[in-house]
């Protein structure tokens, strides 16, 4: 088990439905890190933006997204994590991907999906809650509207670190600052935010507000400039066990089953 944990946000803008150019972009920038790092974190739909048009762009778990994030990982040796527009079964998924340096993969669909942009017609909804075991960390993947959500993301497995990427707009980002600090509190976790920056397509425009918050809600990371930023973030397993020592409130939480 490592007793710290070393997470890199990548904050950038996305090349509006342009894998290739978004990968080569990507790659620029993870050139770039010096310093020994963990994970990665991208955000999500990092290859194409937020698009609902999946038939034009999607790609298969063996298409070249993939094979990018399994050469990175394994070159970089570290995992790399950010959400991907798969198709798979004749289906459309926003999936998050954490590949892992050896090239194994966890995959979690999108349970969540943004019906005021019609997300829930085109894409297939995930059904599983998914916990990833990383060098004795368990991580709890999720993306951006699973954020408002707290009843799905709730800490029933004493997960270390809840993380969320994500496309989410300028216009609700007062939402976005506030609920990643409610879900550090509430689960008492270390909660990871990664956004992105620029405009799509539909004329949205994103200013990042990137962050990280301890178990208490106290922020230690936040890019709230609208420019590209690469940050490294030591997350402390300590922190995480003395905080549960001493606020036991996690003891008294209610008790549940998410029907489908």
């Amino acid at each position: 088990m490592n007793s710290f944990l070393k997470i890199t946000i990548l904050q950038s803008a996305i090349v509006w439905q342009n894998s290739s150019q978004n990968l080569l972009n990507f790659t620029k920038i993870i050139e770039g890190i010096r310093e020994e790092t963990d994970i990665i974190v991208l955000p999500e739909m990092f290859t194409t933006g937020f698009s609902m048009e999946p038939q034009e762009i999607a790609e298969s778990m063996d298409g070249e997204t993939v094979q990018w994030m399994k050469k990175v990982a394994f070159q970089k040796k570290v995992a790399v994590a950010g959400s991907v527009i798969i198709t798979e079964n004749n289906k459309f998924y926003n999936r998050f991907l954490f590949v892992h340096p050896s090239g194994e993969i966890d995959i979690y669909n999108k349970r969540h999906l943004f019906s005021l942009a019609g997300e829930d017609k085109i894409y297939t909804s995930g059904c599983e809650k998914v916990i990833i075991d990383f060098k004795g960390w368990k991580i709890c993947p999720q993306i951006c509207y699973d954020l408002r959500f707290p009843v799905f993301s709730r800490n029933i497995e004493e997960y270390d670190v809840l993380l969320y990427v994500a496309n989410w707009p300028k216009l609700r980002i007062l939402a976005w600052d506030t609920l990643l600090k409610a879900r550090s509190i509430e689960n008492l976790c270390y909660t990871v935010g990664v956004n992105r920056i620029g405009e799509d397509a539909n004329n949205l425009n994103y200013i990042g507000h990137s962050a990280v918050y301890n178990c208490l809600g106290e922020i230690k990371s936040n890019l709230n400039e609208e420019t590209a930023s690469v940050q490294i973030i030591e997350l402390s397993k300590s922190h995480i066990i003395e905080t549960r020592k001493n606020l036991n409130f996690l003891n008294d939480r209610d008790s549940f089953q998410i029907m489908e």
